[in-house]
């Protein structure tokens, strides 16, 4: 079949499978590269925020696309990035259920945003050059929105970096 690898047969003098490459359960996982995370986080929201706002005629949405939203997901995947690569593997977050380890983390990130959002929204109206702007007042929407879904993904894809441990039987 396409992209499966033939199995050398055991050889005759040792019985031994002769075989040394890794097998699915012994395989690496793929490392955790952080400038790929952001650019991930940055380009996929960007993109899809940007569909819908040419979808739906709104000019509004394909600005935000390019700035709160997509912004938002790259600064956070960076800090939760930078966060996650300095933990050890024996860490509480190494040790964690991964979906309950990421709902940690979206829930925490989409709460602080939430914060940043609300005030935002409350104070940039101030400014004389962005009183009439509807920017602002996406804030409290943008932010904790795209905070939620980067951190999630990226804790996610750390946690799926790390190696599998053994399970005792």
């Amino acid at each position: 079949m396409p992209g499966r690898t033939k199995q050398r047969p055991a050889t005759p003098d040792t019985g031994t499978d002769t075989n040394t490459a890794p097998t699915p359960d012994t395989a690496a996982p793929p490392r955790f590269v952080l400038w790929r995370e952001v650019l991930i986080a940055y380009a996929a929201p960007a993109v899809m925020a940007s569909a819908g706002g040419f979808a739906t005629g709104q000019s509004e949405l394909r600005i935000a696309a390019l700035t709160t939203i997509a912004g938002t997901s790259a600064l956070v995947a960076t800090l939760v990035g930078l966060r996650h690569r300095r933990r050890s593997a024996d860490s509480w977050a190494a040790r964690g259920p991964v979906p309950l380890l990421a709902l940690a983390f979206g829930l925490g990130c989409a709460a602080l945003a939430l914060g940043l959002g609300l005030a935002a929204a409350e104070l940039l109206p101030r400014i004389p050059a962005l009183a009439d702007s509807p920017w602002p007042g996406r804030l409290r929407i943008d932010l904790p929105l795209s905070a939620a879904i980067a951190a999630t993904m990226t804790t996610w894809r750390w946690r799926a970096s790390l190696p599998r441990r053994r399970r005792a039987h």
